[in-house]
């Protein structure tokens, strides 16, 4: 299962744009290329919106940063890193990085459309992200029909054969690049975009996935430390079983809140929140059989399970949720099946960006986990025990055949002694990044302040908690930390 705000995100910004009436875009502005460092920042010409069409907007710039393919070979092969920045709106205190998770997630896009979220740490900061290496722009990953594989359920009898094609799809497409994707290679990246911004120390936002890559970052180069935030922590020493497991346990705990939330408002899929988990099983089940009818598309179990889980990430889409399940029911699949592609990364022209594909590539190039049959089995039945809805073999069922090895111990050793310090924010209710992660992250780092979230959702900052966005904001802005152990209530 994927760890990443970039969903959470999306799915806000997506909601926002059905509900809202259409307003005229911008008039355009004449914008003459400047360069900062080795970058050359230019107008941006190939970003979307939600609705697939040309986003245009005069505050975004985009540009390029050229970093080594293998850093083992500094002066070989070069990869274009894909960058993206809004310029500071008040008095300059330098740059914040943003990545908003993944592995696989781009921060091109993802600030693009969201950058509104991150508007008053914009009055002090350019706000800055970046495609990582491997992802979309930047050399993306690239695996052959992605339509195919996101449309089987881990329960199907065929899903084992399909892990095995696309293992062997991304090697035949993206072989040159699998070697050097992964969040220590990333890590070194982010200390070249320290440079090419111009600032002494790394002022760092890191989500979800972006909580592990910050957390190598500072253990690779404590003294480049700036103003780190770390939301919706993982622990990156968790092995597939132990993250297949405890987020499985994190979205049946995220279910059940959304179960009993929607009895509460008198709920189309049960009377009960035991009832509307039955159900929900039940027609999960009857969609591998009998997939609903989209257009020229089919919702099967797979992408159905995907739509809920995407929409389980924040509390926000509890009630499209359960409009999209109950009108599937009734033979109307289009929302369930869009909530999917919103996950998968798939665009409304019915191409993908690199989202699945990347996901897989840094994750097995970060473990040396290669399973066996009975790894598999064994982590499916952990998972089923916990969650009847999640059975499956994590990334490990893909892992297991990935064409390169995976033995990249800085990926997951963490330890910033000597860092200034960073803090690391964790939710009660997350069910991506479960709490228990975020005060392990924080004692592995040494340097790590932490600050408890009581809500729902994956991502304390974007849970609509004035108190967390104050604690953090105070962070980013004037340098004051928050108290030790803060906790701050459910928004």
């Amino acid at each position: 299962m994927k760890k990443t705000l970039t969903t959470t995100l999306l799915l806000a910004t997506a909601l926002t744009a059905c509900s809202t009436a259409a307003k005229p875009d911008p008039a355009p502005v004449a914008k003459k290329k400047e360069t900062t460092g080795a970058v050359v920042w230019a107008p941006c010409t190939d970003l979307t919106g939600p609705d697939g069409k040309p986003l245009k907007d005069a505050s975004l710039e985009c540009g390029k940063l050229p970093v080594p393919l293998d850093y083992a070979k500094p002066d070989g092969d070069k990869l274009d890193l894909a960058l993206i920045r809004i310029k500071a709106t008040g008095d300059r205190l330098g740059s914040l990085v943003f990545n908003f998770g993944g592995p696989g997630g781009s921060g091109v896009d993802t600030l693009a459309l969201a950058s509104k979220a991150f508007a008053s740490l914009g009055t002090r900061y350019d706000l800055v992200s970046f495609d990582p290496r491997g992802v979309d722009r930047s050399s993306g990953v690239k695996c052959g029909d992605i339509d195919k594989f996101a449309a089987v359920s881990p329960q199907s009898a065929d899903f084992d054969r399909m892990m095995k094609e696309f293992a062997a799809t991304c090697a035949k497409e993206s072989g040159k690049i699998l070697p050097h994707v992964g969040t220590a290679n990333a890590a070194e990246d982010l200390d070249r975009i320290r440079v090419a911004v111009g600032d002494d120390k790394l002022n760092y936002f890191g989500l979800s996935y972006g909580t592990q890559l910050g957390a190598v970052y500072a253990t690779k180069h404590p003294k480049n430390v700036g103003r780190f935030v770390l939301d919706a922590a993982l622990d990156p020493s968790v092995s597939f079983k132990e993250r297949a497991v405890t987020q499985a346990k994190g979205f049946k705990q995220a279910f059940d809140a959304f179960a009993k939330d929607c009895v509460a408002q008198t709920c189309d899929l049960g009377a009960t929140p035991a009832a509307v988990q039955k159900d929900l099983q039940t027609f999960l089940k009857s969609l591998d059989d009998k997939p609903v009818k989209v257009g020229d598309r089919e919702l099967t179990g797979g992408l159905a399970q995907t739509g809920v889980i995407a929409a389980l990430y924040s509390k926000m889409s509890w009630p499209v949720l359960e409009q999209a399940v109950a009108a599937a029911k009734k033979g109307n699949g289009q929302a369930l099946l869009s909530m999917a592609d919103l996950y998968t990364g798939r665009r409304p022209d019915g191409t993908y960006n690199t989202m699945m594909t990347s996901l897989q590539a840094i994750n097995c190039v970060d473990s040396p986990e290669r399973p066996t049959d009975a790894d598999i089995e064994d982590v499916k039945k952990a998972t089923l025990a916990v969650n009847p809805m999640m059975e499956n073999g994590g990334l490990a069922s893909i892992c297991r055949y990935w064409p390169v090895r995976g033995a990249n111990d800085d990926a997951k050793r963490v330890d910033a002694t000597g860092s200034a310090p960073i803090v690391v924010v964790g939710g009660k209710g997350d069910p991506a990044t479960p709490y228990e992660w975020a005060p392990r992250l924080a004692a592995s780092l040494k340097t790590g302040v932490m600050l408890t979230y009581e809500g729902e959702g994956h991502g304390a900052y974007l849970s609509g908690s004035s108190c967390v966005t104050r604690a953090i904001d105070t962070y980013l802005l004037n340098g004051t930390l928050p108290q030790k152990d803060a906790t701050c209530p459910a928004a």
